[in-house]
């Protein structure tokens, strides 16, 4: 009566209604079929900052100008912006670009809008000259994602420019998440008024006379319209010229025509770059992502663009060269390939335990409706399919199939005591109901408080931590559910065979060893407690010395060399440096291990240059990129006349990717600055042994010849000042004086002398300036109140946080832990740098610090709440603590695993020890809850803890080795992205297979020193029942 007056709750529900229960359950798998075909798949989480850059040129301002009296205005008005994290820019020669970095929880959208009301503001106040001020969705030092390459074997490359601009270009912008199209190598088609000034001197002619007459070249005005009654006639006035033969008719003055002093033709521009595919000129197209966008997404969309113009344009060609998300497709490939084993490996341990493999099949329902099911939620919550949550997924294989074995095992074990099956399955499932309802809310609480973070931490760990949450949800209402129905309908257990018969014996003979073992720890505790404190507090000690860095070194499979040469070098300079560093790169294009060799001389500056090299797929080498990467430094090393780094990249995007910790001493004189840059410097090199390659970015080595003018003796002369800035630009380097519309496209006229590039500075001082017409309109020369001075500026001018900055990087030697580094130079600084400087780290470094911070308070949210729910759970203080107490064990068996397989402590890892804490946790309840029924039975404390741990050995050795070897497949596995599975896997298997000794030894220890201070739960159950008892017989004595 007793028992059928108890018959409801899901168990029972489950094996008297199955049906029901099936469609239940099959209904989760559809949503989550549903939400395959619709979830948006990318590398990570969607962690970036909104981002918007202002860039904008100023032809011929020196940074100082730039800096002083266009980047600072912008900064001002930028910052002003709400929601703004950080404000950086940069200013050098002719152009700069100001970085506003925001708030996570700010719109993108909103943001760029605010930006330009702001930027509108000021407008008014920057410096006439100021051009292209353009406002993009984008970091303007962003990477592109994706690099095409253009080439035609039929135009030339003022023709291919012109494609490429036109056609090309807007083409690819509009495609969704492209923030902005880079290009290299392009020569824009100009006029060339090349002037002789010889020629020029003889025939009484200026600069400015020339300058003046071109801009008149340019005459078509509307002029009004006839009206009359029958129509409108509209009045267009056009003088223009529009041919090189029309330019050189031109009339200086009555006889003299624009030819006799000038040669006039169509060129294509100066060359600011040379761009090569494989020793063939092409033009480059850098894709730059939109901040908050899906590089995968992005690739398909620009994948598709290209086959449709290569399709329709016969004459030319567009290759990609590299391509971010071929690393992206490739890990989540192997992510699933993973997954897959890892199903198959928990399968096969179940069925090995259990000596039934028809028993398998509630697992192998389990694992499949849970993951399933998990999709539909990634989708509903607006998640992705990414790295983190196909890793989350992995990971619960061994955590979802936990709830299904308890529930397995316990009722093969009330069958072997007799019971009928559907009996069996209702109270062997009743048993266990708390127990799996406690881990269940214990993981979410593990997993849940960090998705709240607003940090980068917290925002990479969201999608994370929500779907474990999920997954391990689900799971254990598939458990509770399907597991009682399916075992109430397996069959008997057939006679075991010689296999599992000699298992079984070997299975029985451990079960009595540890049965003698923890019989032994419980009579000597103090002892087990003083071993486990002092392997904790070694694990204490090592960890500091573990490597510490954001995220291990991956295999991306490209190769990006960085050559920066020497200030104020020129374009044929860089390319024959590049072309020495190609003698590097050859080598492995003839192993087979190169599939192309792109490079770039002139990437932004005259002095920087870029090989891209993207390797051969991952199955096909057997070397890896750091390897490769390794051979290449060493070819380069005695490169003379170029710094060189080898960029690798990462799956968050930031930093150098260089292995180099970048950073900035700020302050508010620049010469003060860089003064302390050099000494801070020169103390890392001394101090820190651990750097190398330390750079000082501020270096006054640009050369530059000012122009000092002497305003009075000018008046004097009546020559006006303003107009000296064209003659100088013509003369030196040229200019554009103006544009003429020839067949709807504006083309420059740029104004230049024949002797520009082989000019003695000293020859300028003999050309002539015109007086004003007052001072009688005679001719001027330069040398009567100009002269020169020859000094060296810096080549850029960099910002961080509104103040001036000089930047710094270093590079950390083999074996030197990037959070030693950051450690380290943070003392060296505190010690070294003048008062009102600091020092700011930023990429890798900078995270590495926040991140840091994050995981630290992340554990501590964790441990604070998982310790509430379980106080929650056991009504009471003292089996909580049980729990709680042995998952500094686990974390100290993790660091153990870390340091025995080399393994840093990473992104990654992390991920892994935030796990284990769930996992420890989880198994502790096993043994913990279980011990609490046998002291509500009425046993006592030894006795409960002896048997809890004897009888909880199987499940909890099941779902350790269910979780520790669903793992594997991330040690094992190869190809993208293999270093950060690997640093999760180990974690998990070298971490969990250590913890298992806390797990079995130690709680039970810990529970006979701790529970003995608690009475039983059903004391105050039975206390409850007797005082209402008694309340009753007042009220009917009443």
């Amino acid at each position: 009566m007793k028992h059928g007056g108890d018959a409801g709750g899901l168990p029972s529900l489950a094996v008297r209604r199955p049906w029901l229960v099936v469609v239940l359950n099959l209904l989760i798998v559809i949503a989550g079929i549903g939400a395959w075909m619709g979830v948006e798949v990318r590398e990570l989480p969607n962690i970036d900052r909104p981002i918007v850059a202002v860039r904008a040129d100023y032809p011929g301002a020196a940074p100082e100008t730039l800096d002083a009296d266009v980047t600072r205005v912008l900064e001002g008005a930028a910052a002003r912006v709400p929601g703004v994290a950080l404000v950086r820019s940069a200013s050098e020669e002719g152009n700069l670009r100001v970085i506003i970095e925001f708030n996570p929880g700010v719109d993108l959208v909103d943001a760029a809008n605010d930006v330009r009301e702001a930027i509108a503001r000021v407008e008014g106040s920057l410096p006439e000259g100021l051009e292209n001020l353009t406002i993009v969705k984008a970091d303007a030092d962003a990477e592109p994602v994706m690099q095409l390459a253009v080439s035609s074997p039929t135009l030339a490359i003022d023709e291919l420019s012109r494609v490429v601009e036109d056609r090309i270009e807007p083409e690819l912008v509009s495609v969704p998440g492209v923030a902005d199209v880079t290009p290299f190598g392009e020569r824009r088609r100009v006029m060339r008024v090349r002037v002789d000034p010889l020629r020029m001197t003889a025939h009484g002619v200026t600069v400015d006379d020339l300058a003046g007459l071109l801009r008149s070249a340019r005459a078509d005005v509307p002029a009004g319209s006839l009206r009359s009654p029958e129509q409108d006639l509209l009045v267009r006035a056009n003088a223009s010229v529009a041919t090189p033969e029309e330019v050189r008719r031109l009339r200086l003055r009555p006889g003299l025509a624009l030819g006799e002093v000038a040669q006039v033709f169509y060129a294509p521009a100066d060359a600011t770059s040379y761009v090569r595919l494989d020793g063939r000129t092409v033009i480059s197209l850098g894709i730059v992502r939109q901040a908050q966008s899906n590089t995968v997404a992005i690739s398909e969309g620009v994948r598709a663009m290209v086959a449709r113009i290569n399709r329709d344009n016969a004459d030319l060609r567009i290759q990609v060269v590299s391509d971010d998300a071929v690393f992206i497709r490739g890990a989540i490939s192997e992510v699933l390939w993973s997954l897959a084993g890892a199903v198959l490996i928990v399968v096969a341990v179940v069925g090995a335990f259990l000596g039934q493999w028809r028993a398998t099949l509630v697992p192998a329902v389990a694992i499949p409706i849970a993951l399933v099911g998990t999709l539909g939620a990634i989708w509903l919550l607006g998640f992705s399919l990414n790295l983190l949550t196909l890793l989350a997924l992995l990971l619960a294989t061994g955590l979802v199939v936990d709830d299904s074995i308890v529930v397995l095992e316990n009722v093969q074990r009330r069958r072997g005591m007799g019971l009928g099956a559907r009996a069996a399955a209702v109270l062997g499932t009743r048993e266990v109901f708390f127990a799996v309802v406690a881990t269940t809310a214990t993981l979410v609480a593990v997993f849940v408080p960090i998705s709240f973070l607003p940090s980068t931490a917290g925002r990479l760990f969201t999608e994370f931590g929500f779907v474990m949450a999920i997954a391990v949800a689900i799971s254990s209402f598939v458990a509770l559910s399907m597991g009682p129905m399916i075992a109430s309908r397996l069959p008997e257990a057939r006679a075991p065979g010689p296999v599992w018969r000699r298992a079984s014996a070997a299975g029985h003979a451990a079960i009595r060893a540890y049965d003698r073992a923890i019989g032994l720890c419980l009579r000597h505790g103090a002892w087990v407690v003083g071993l486990c404190v002092l392997l904790a507090a070694a694990a204490f000690t090592l960890y500091p010395r573990l490597p510490s860095e954001l995220t291990p070194p991956e295999d991306r499979g490209v190769l990006v060399v960085r050559l920066d040469g020497p200030d104020g070098v020129s374009l044929a300079y860089t390319d024959r440096q590049l072309e020495r560093a190609l003698a590097a790169i050859q080598p492995l294009v003839r192993e087979g291990l190169v599939e192309s060799v792109f490079t770039i001389a002139g990437r932004w500056d005259l002095n920087r240059a870029e090989i891209v090299a993207p390797l051969v797929p991952w199955d096909q080498r057997e070397v890896s990129q750091a390897q490769l990467a390794t051979r290449v430094r060493a070819a380069l090393e005695g490169l003379p006349g170029a710094l060189v780094r080898i960029r690798s990249g990462n799956s968050l995007g930031v930093g150098g990717g260089d292995g180099s910790i970048q950073m900035a001493v700020t302050g508010d004189d620049y010469t003060r600055i860089a003064q302390a840059a050099d000494a801070f410097a020169r103390r890392i090199e001394t101090e820190l042994p651990g750097l190398r390659d330390v750079r000082v970015d501020y270096q006054a080595t640009q050369p530059q010849l000012a122009v000092q003018v002497d305003r009075q003796r000018a008046a004097e002369l009546g020559v006006p000042v303003q107009g000296l800035d064209i003659v100088l630009r013509a003369l030196v380097g040229g200019t554009e004086v103006t544009e003429l519309t020839i067949n709807d496209r504006n083309l420059p006229v740029m104004l230049e002398s024949r002797e520009r590039e082989r000019a003695d500075p000293q020859d300028l001082l003999r050309l002539k300036v015109r007086a004003s017409p007052e001072a009688g309109g005679a001719l001027v020369p330069l040398g009567q109140f100009v002269r020169f001075e020859e000094t060296a500026i810096a080549a850029e001018l960099d910002r961080l946080g509104q103040r001036r900055a000089v930047e710094m990087s270093a590079v950390t030697r083999e074996g030197m832990p990037l959070q030693q580094a950051v450690s380290e130079l943070r003392e060296l600084a505190a010690r070294e740098l003048p008062q009102g400087m600091g020092l700011l780290f930023r990429g890798d470094a900078a995270t590495l610090e926040e991140t840091g911070r994050d995981v630290a308070i992340t554990f501590a949210i964790a441990l604070l709440v998982v310790f509430l729910v379980l106080v929650a759970q056991f009504e009471g203080v003292t089996s909580a603590a049980v729990v709680l107490l042995t998952v500094p064990f686990g974390l100290a068996a993790a660091v153990f695993a870390l340091w025995l397989s080399g393994t840093s402590v990473n992104i990654y890892s992390q991920i892994g020890l935030l796990l284990l804490v769930g996992v420890m946790a989880k198994n502790s309840i096993l043994l913990v809850e279980f011990a609490d029924q046998l002291r509500d039975a009425g046993r006592s404390v030894r006795e409960a803890a002896h048997e809890a741990a004897r009888t909880r050995l199987r499940p909890i050795t099941m779902t350790m080795a269910s979780t520790v070897l669903g793992a594997v497949p991330l040690l094992l596995g190869s190809g993208a992205g293999a270093e950060s599975r690997a640093a999760i896997g180990w974690v998990i298997f070298g971490g969990l297979s250590l913890a298992a000794v806390f797990t079995l030894f130690l709680a039970p220890v810990l529970y006979l020193g701790l529970a003995r201070f608690s009475r039983p739960r059903a004391n105050a159950g039975e206390r409850l029942d007797r005082e209402l008892e008694a309340a009753a017989a007042q009220g009917e004595g009443g």
